[in-house]
C-alpha cells in the first residue's frame, strides 16, 4: 500500500519515488527523476527535485491538535465553556438554515459548519460576530463545493432569518400587566 506503478510503458513497474507521509517527509526512494516536469513514464509529478506520487492523509494530520482544543480563545477572552457551545450550536443551526433557504447541497452546508467550528478554535467570539462568520462559511462552502450562489443572496438570506429571530423573540415575551 502506498506504491503506484504506472499502468502504461515496457512493463517495468516503478515505485513510488517520494511519497509524503504524515509528517510531509520523504518516506522512501526508488528509480531517476529524469529531466521532464513529470518524472519517468508519468509516475509522480516532479516538484523541485523531488518526485510525488501520493499523499497520504490520516486522522493524526486532519484533526486539530489537542493543544489548539483547550483552552479556546474565547475561553483566554473570559467566555464560558457553556455560552461558547451555546454560539457554536447557534451557528450552525443558522447555517443550517440559511443552507436550506439557499437550496445549498447538504454537504456544502456541512463544509461552511467545518469552516465556522474551525474558525472558532483558533479565534476569539468575543472579538467576531458569528453571524458575520456564518455568513463568510456559508459564501466559501457554496463555492469549495461547487454550488456557488450570489454574496447579495447570502446577504438577504442572513438578513430574512435575522428578521425571524426578531419577531420569533417578541412573540415570546410575557405580557404585561
Amino acid at each position: 500500500a502506498g506504491l503506484w506503478a504506472p499502468g502504461s510503458g515496457g512493463g517495468d513497474k516503478m515505485a513510488a519515488a517520494a511519497s509524503v507521509g504524515p509528517a510531509g517527509g520523504q518516506s522512501g526512494t526508488s528509480g531517476s527523476t529524469g529531466g521532464s516536469g513529470t518524472g519517468n513514464n508519468g509516475s509522480g509529478i516532479l516538484i523541485g527535485d523531488r518526485l510525488y506520487s501520493a499523499v497520504f492523509l490520516t486522522i493524526d494530520n486532519s484533526l486539530i491538535p489537542a493543544d489548539k482544543l483547550s483552552p479556546t480563545p474565547a475561553m483566554q477572552d473570559g467566555l464560558t465553556l457553556e455560552a461558547e457551545s451555546d454560539l457554536r450550536i447557534l451557528g450552525c443551526e443558522l447555517i443550517q438554515a440559511a443552507g436550506i433557504l439557499l437550496r445549498l447541497p447538504q454537504v456544502a452546508m456541512a463544509t461552511a459548519q467545518v469552516l465556522f467550528q474551525r474558525f472558532f478554535f483558533s479565534k476569539s467570539f468575543v472579538k467576531h460576530s458569528f453571524e458575520i462568520v456564518a455568513m463568510a462559511c456559508i459564501n466559501l462552502a457554496s463555492k469549495i463545493e461547487e454550488a456557488p450562489r450570489r454574496v447579495r443572496d447570502v446577504i438577504n438570506v442572513f438578513h430574512h432569518l435575522r428578521q425571524l429571530r426578531g419577531k420569533s423573540d417578541q412573540l415570546h415575551l410575557p405580557k404585561t400587566g
